[in-house]
């Protein structure tokens, strides 16, 4: 037997009923000959850690714009802590770990340079509008690999597209990384944000704090242990009433002292003008656009689109080098 099927074998031994197995994918878009050590799940997984989308993830703002220090999280951390998350509760339902896995490595590699400040200045300006779900998507289904993709199975692209809370992925793995996404999120902008002086763990109100501790470490239990008690048995993943209420409590706090405090978003303001300044130049200037938009474009696909593509894909580095080059005047000197 080959170490695939003992793999696969071994899913339907253990695994939960409600566990999405890798033996009944749905499939990918383009046939392949399977791989004779990997189930479906852990290839995707593995094609996405090795993708360099998600190499970029590293030098993308996760929500605090150029930190002074080494321990902020950047989007590549975010992704690492929402993988371990999932993990987490996928084991303890006996879920498919791989697919939660691989959803989770992927949920966020559309996201622009900048973090969300950069997904909003490209949504106001861009006439086909921007999300970082969908452009997570278009990157795993036709950008990677120039132009390839990565043919991702069905269950992992439905767990990328819909791993916002306000969508509903189709398998409980895609609902563990919704929920993952989110208390990861919660836990480390907060951990960021009392690391950076802008708020402190005793000023979360006592309403809150009665419900999932005073603590960041306390909430980040409190929260995983609810899915996990809350899910058991049970088809769909969610959150008792009672600790639901009280995460978005939180999220309404950290609104109110962290997402929009001066400290944190003062240069957001600049982030905005210098992303909205190059998806403007390259509207202007296609044919500056890299090889594989050009292609884009030359089989039919809009320059917006194209524009989107290349802009989101940047790291914030690069995104703050190609301004400066085109848009900082350089000194000159005859010798």
């Amino acid at each position: 037997m080959k170490i695939c099927e003992s793999l696969e074998k071994r899913e339907q031994e253990i695994l939960s009923p409600f566990a999405t197995l890798s033996c009944r994918s749905r499939g990918r878009e383009r046939e392949e000959t399977p791989c004779d050590l990997r189930p479906c799940f852990q290839r995707d997984r593995d094609r996405i850690l090795y993708s360099k989308s998600f190499r970029r993830l590293k030098d993308k703002t996760q929500v605090f714009l150029t930190p002074d220090g080494d321990h902020y999280r950047t989007r590549m951390t975010h992704t690492l802590e929402v993988s371990q998350n999932a993990r987490t509760i996928a084991r303890a339902l006996r879920l498919n770990e791989d697919l939660a896995e691989a959803i989770a490595f992927g949920h966020d590699i559309g996201h622009t340079p900048f973090g969300h400040a950069g997904e909003r200045a490209l949504a106001a300006v861009a006439p086909c509008g921007f999300k970082h779900n969908e452009q997570s998507l278009r990157i795993v289904e036709v950008l990677e690999k120039d132009g390839e993709g990565l043919n991702l199975t069905w269950e992992v692209r439905d767990g990328i597209l819909n791993h916002q809370l306000s969508l509903h992925p189709s398998t409980p793995e895609g609902q563990i990384v919704r929920f993952s996404d989110k208390i990861a999120y919660i836990y480390h902008d907060m951990d960021d944000a009392i690391r950076g002086g802008i708020v402190e763990e005793r000023e979360l109100p006592r309403e809150i704090a009665r419900v999932i501790g005073q603590t960041n470490g306390e909430w980040l239990d409190t929260f995983i242990h609810d899915i996990i008690v809350t899910s058991e048995d049970s088809p769909e993943i969610r959150m008792s009433g009672e600790v639901a209420e009280a995460m978005e409590k939180l999220r309404a706090f950290m609104f109110e002292r962290v997402y929009t405090n001066p400290t944190a978003k003062g240069e957001e303001g600049k982030a905005t003008s210098l992303v909205q300044a190059l998806y403007e130049h390259y509207c202007e200037h296609p044919e500056e656009l890299p090889r594989l938009q050009q292609k884009l474009l030359a089989d039919g696909e809009a320059l917006e689109r194209c524009v989107c593509d290349h802009i989101s894909s940047m790291t914030d580095r690069y995104a703050i080098a190609r301004y400066d080059e085109l848009f900082i005047p350089k000194s000159w000197a005859v010798y």
